[in-house]
């Protein structure tokens, strides 16, 4: 059932290496979120895993950049970060509400210490991963 390409910039794991190990535990586990959701869209065949503004960042052909970080100013929390200027946060706020924690219009904000609402979130990347072909669509499908 494996059908995804992934290619990855070495410097990628270089910035999972930095995070403390709390941190890294649940930036693997958004990794892994992202990698699953892209591996269940029968229309992505590769993600191009790399990083922008120093964070580590997925992108498919017909997608939205999606990226994940931890910063220090910030101990407590982690982030997924999409284009301020698309319509994901807030189609997002909408088909999801309090599920998740917003920052503006660019990111969902996660709670070191609270579970991620998996099933939602896969849906979020699902909807990122396939963003030019569900922006058309109510909420992009949510």
């Amino acid at each position: 059932m494996q059908h995804l390409k992934v290619h990855s910039d070495p410097r990628v794991v270089e910035v999972f290496d930095r995070y403390p190990a709390k941190v890294r535990n649940k930036m693997d586990h958004l990794r892994r979120l992202i990698l699953e959701a892209a591996n269940e869209l029968e229309e992505v065949k590769e993600l191009e895993e790399t990083l922008k503004w120093g964070e580590p960042s997925y992108i498919a052909k017909k997608g939205t950049t999606i990226r994940i970080d931890w910063k220090e100013k910030h101990p407590d929390q982690y982030a997924m970060y999409f284009q301020c200027t698309s319509l994901m946060v807030p189609s997002i706020k909408m088909a999801y509400g309090d599920n998740f924690r917003y920052e503006g219009t660019r990111a969902l904000i996660f709670s070191l210490d609270e579970p991620l609402p998996e099933t939602e979130l896969k849906n979020c990347i699902k909807a990122g991963l396939t963003y030019h072909r569900v922006k058309h669509l109510p909420m992009l499908g949510l």
